[in-house]
């Protein structure tokens, strides 16, 4: 597994969804297999067969977090380089076929989030940002065609 470059915030929320997966669903889940096997014979019960499907789900769910977790690197904000679009940093994007302006925070591939202007590093959008400068005009490779970005300013 690659490196996963989390925000103290998506490191917090992750450990939390993890514990939870631990916790709570284990439980539920352990609760439907036992209620299942009560129901007699189990060649012939849909409901057991079910409940130990969610659980090999939630098992290989719980391992890829934990996976994640393992290799996951803490960014500390403060330390990133406005000069060039990095991992965290602010974009402000302008699209000189419309004259639109928008901006998008480039985060981990776990805490992309579209509705609050976080995307992935992945995405196709991520990918054709990284390393460049303000002022340059990236053409992204999308899956309708091409789009050219111009890169307005960087922040943190």
């Amino acid at each position: 597994m690659s490196v996963s470059y989390l925000t103290p915030e998506g490191f917090k929320k992750l450990k939390e969804d993890l514990d939870h997966l631990r916790s709570v669903e284990r439980a539920r889940i352990s609760a439907q297999i036992a209620e299942a096997r009560d129901k007699g014979d189990l060649s012939e019960n849909a409901e057991y067969d079910a409940a130990k499907e969610a659980q090999g789900l939630l098992e290989l769910k719980i391992s890829k977090m934990e996976e994640v977790m393992a290799n996951a690197r803490i960014v500390d904000e403060s330390q990133l380089d406005t000069s060039k679009v990095l991992i965290l940093s602010k974009v402000k994007l302008r699209n000189p076929a419309n004259k639109m302006e928008f901006t998008y925070t480039l985060v981990a591939e776990q805490e992309a989030d579209l509705k609050a202007g976080k995307i992935s590093v992945n995405s196709p959008i991520g990918k054709g940002l990284l390393g460049r400068s303000a002022g340059d005009i990236a053409e992204i490779h999308v899956p309708n065609g091409t789009m050219k970005l111009e890169i307005l300013e960087i922040s943190r």
